[in-house]
């Protein structure tokens, strides 16, 4: 963990940033998601032997304290608020308006897959993760990456193309 430099450190932390987000679904839970993601790999640096799969080993630590998160929610009966961010879209698409409804659309059908899901497409899809490091992050079988990620591309395709909820439009003056 030390081999890397402040640069590689910072384009780290935005892509634990950028699958955090999308599984908490608000910036400070994330922010404190990846916070806790660094302290536990700095604390048990001496486990992890393989420089190359430093990032597999975050975005596990990441996912299973969010698991465990999850877990203690339910435990005490509190609930998130889950909020879908637009910034994202806004920041991708452009100044086009149409892009930026567009790309609004998808993120809200983005937004509506189950977590596991959305996981899954962000590990492989966004981060490149290979399926054999994200069946390692995930806790599950290679196969079952794959079934699955068919699954949630279909889930996303379906969502997008077949019915799409047309966005909601607000006048403004």
């Amino acid at each position: 963990m030390q081999d890397l430099d402040d640069q590689q450190w910072r384009a780290l932390l935005a892509r634990l940033r950028r699958f955090a987000l999308w599984l908490t679904r608000e910036a400070g839970s994330a922010d404190d998601l990846v916070q806790a993601t660094v302290e536990r790999a700095l604390s048990r640096r001496q486990q992890h032997q393989d420089p190359d799969a430093l990032r597999a080993w975050l975005f596990t630590i990441l996912y299973r304290l969010f698991l465990d998160g999850k877990r203690r929610e339910r435990l005490h009966a509190r609930w998130l608020s889950w909020f879908a961010s637009s910034s994202a879209a806004e920041e991708t698409a452009g100044d086009n308006l149409e892009d930026i409804v567009l790309a609004q659309a998808d993120l809200q059908a983005f937004g509506r897959l189950k977590t596991e899901q959305r996981a899954l497409l962000l590990l492989v899809s966004v981060e490149d993760l290979s399926y054999k490091e994200a069946a390692q992050t995930l806790g599950i079988p290679i196969g079952t990456v794959m079934s699955r990620l068919s699954r949630a591309r279909d889930a996303l395709r379906a969502l997008t193309e077949d019915s799409p909820r047309p966005p909601a439009l607000r006048r403004l003056k």
